[in-house]
This record gives structure tokens, sequence and C-alpha cells, in this order.
């Protein structure tokens, strides 16, 4: 066989080698440009992509390997190595890298959190901005973000507040010289000057010296959430000063004497209409 029957007949064997090479290339670059484009404009389609490229990667290896110009047992052992090394792979998930991807996998289909969602996990509170593959990104009420592996988000307790409300809630302490039916009243009062729905009062302790009260509503806009819990703390001091309920424990005689005159609420404010205050969620 002359040289140049060499190259073409070698030529041949590596053509689809080849031709596999640039179709993997190619469905990758465009993948990851689709990924950059749609990345601002949809979170959940970055995850899809980013799942996409994953899946793309593991699949042009395998086509790569079974168009090998070698012998099928060559072929056959390199496949072999590959589902060892997967497997290997899945086995230490637990603590490694794959191991944030499939619990990414596992929030995106249990759904227990999406974009948007207000969170709790561990000591981190705030919003989901976005949630990757390997990553969530949450923003606190101070407005920074805070990257958490997905492996941590199931393997912590995770409390949720969906976009359809959530329960806002605030606790005082009373003295016993005022009626309980007298402190229900004013509290479910400031419950609704807040904005709650449904507002209840409860019980929480009977102390030595004073009685916990808890007051509750539902709040249905939720984008307001950090700001709707200063409301409620507000509307229940306005509500009990004007009231004439002293939020000051017995125990405060015990401090510094006191006469049976004075009480402990401020002046009113001015009848200038307050100036508008930012939420914090703003």
């Amino acid at each position: 066989m002359s040289p140049t029957e060499q190259i073409l007949q070698l030529f041949r064997d590596f053509l689809p080698l080849l031709a596999t090479l640039a179709i993997v290339v190619f469905a990758l670059v465009v993948a990851n440009r689709i990924l950059q484009r749609r990345r601002l404009h949809s979170p959940n389609a970055t995850f899809h992509l980013q799942l996409a490229i994953v899946a793309l990667g593991i699949a042009g290896v395998l086509a790569i390997i079974v168009v090998l110009p070698v012998d099928d047992s060559l072929r056959g052992d390199l496949l072999g190595v590959i589902g060892i090394l997967l497997s290997a792979a899945i086995a230490l998930s637990s603590t490694t890298f794959i191991g944030n991807m499939m619990a990414g996998i596992m929030l995106r289909t249990v759904k227990s959190a999406r974009p948007g969602d207000f969170i709790t996990v561990a000591d981190v509170t705030g919003r989901i901005t976005e949630m990757d593959l390997l990553h969530t990104e949450i923003q606190t009420e101070f407005r920074d973000l805070v990257t958490v592996p997905n492996l941590y988000l199931v393997t912590q307790p995770l409390k949720v507040v969906r976009a359809s409300g959530t329960i806002i809630a605030a606790d005082v302490t009373l003295g016993y010289d005022v009626h309980r039916e007298r402190i229900v009243e004013l509290l479910s009062a400031a419950a609704g000057q807040a904005g709650l729905e449904d507002g209840f009062v409860h019980v929480r302790e009977l102390g030595d010296f004073s009685v916990s009260y808890r007051v509750a509503g539902l709040l249905k806009d939720v984008e307001s959430l950090i700001s709707a819990r200063s409301r409620l703390r507000e509307a229940m001091l306005d509500s009990l000063h004007e009231g004439g309920v002293e939020i000051v424990s017995p125990t405060f005689m015990n401090t510094r004497a006191v006469g049976d005159g004075p009480l402990f609420i401020p002046e009113a404010a001015p009848t200038a209409a307050p100036a508008p205050q930012p939420n914090a969620e703003d």
C-alpha cells in the first residue's frame, strides 16, 4: 500500500472520531451561549441548561469512545472504566462535587423551594434569587447575597415562606393589672392596622410577674415580609399606648421607685404627616 493510500485509510479510520468531536464541541458551545443569554431572564433556565451541558458532556465522552478506531475488546474495557468511575462518583456524592449536583437535582424534583421564596436555613434568612445546579443564592434582609451549597440545603431543616402568604407574629409581656379581654381587643386592632388578615391573640405564658401574649395574622403580600414584622410591632406599641396600657413589667418597681401617678407612655406625636419610609425589601 502506497503512502497516499495509507494516509487516506488513516483519514477514513479517524473521520468518525473527528466528526463526533466536532459535533460534541459545537453542541457544548451552543448550549453555553444559550445559557449566557437566558441567564438573566429566567432563573429556571440556568438550572436546566447547565444540566443539559453536563448531560451533553457525558454523552459526548461515550460517543467518542464508541467511534474510536480500536478493537471491540478495548472499547468495552474503556466503557467499563467509565462505568466504574461514574459508580464511584455517585458512591462518594455525599461529600464531593457530585453531591451538590445531585442535591440540586433533588431540590428541583421535590420542589421544596423555588426562586422568589423566602427561606430560613440554619442562621441564614432571605429570598432565593437563583437556584443553580451546584449552589443556591439567597438575598438577605441587608441585600447581601449568600451562596449556599445545595448539599447544605438538603441536609439542614429548611423553612419556606410560600408566595401565597404566611403568618406574622410578635410577642409582648404585660402585667396582671390589665384584663385579658382588653389586651386581646387592643392587640387584635394592632394586627388589623398592620395590614394582617384574620388576626388572633394567644396567651403564651403565665409568669410570676407578667403575662406573655402573642398576636399574629395572615400576611398575603410576602414581598413585604421584613417590613411587615416591623409594622406589626409599631402597631402594637401605638394600640397599647393609645389604650392606656403600659408595656412595663411589674418588676420595674424593684429597680426604680416610681409613684402611682406617672404612666410610661410617650406623648402623642405631632399631627404633621410622617415622611414615608422605604420598605426594607426595596
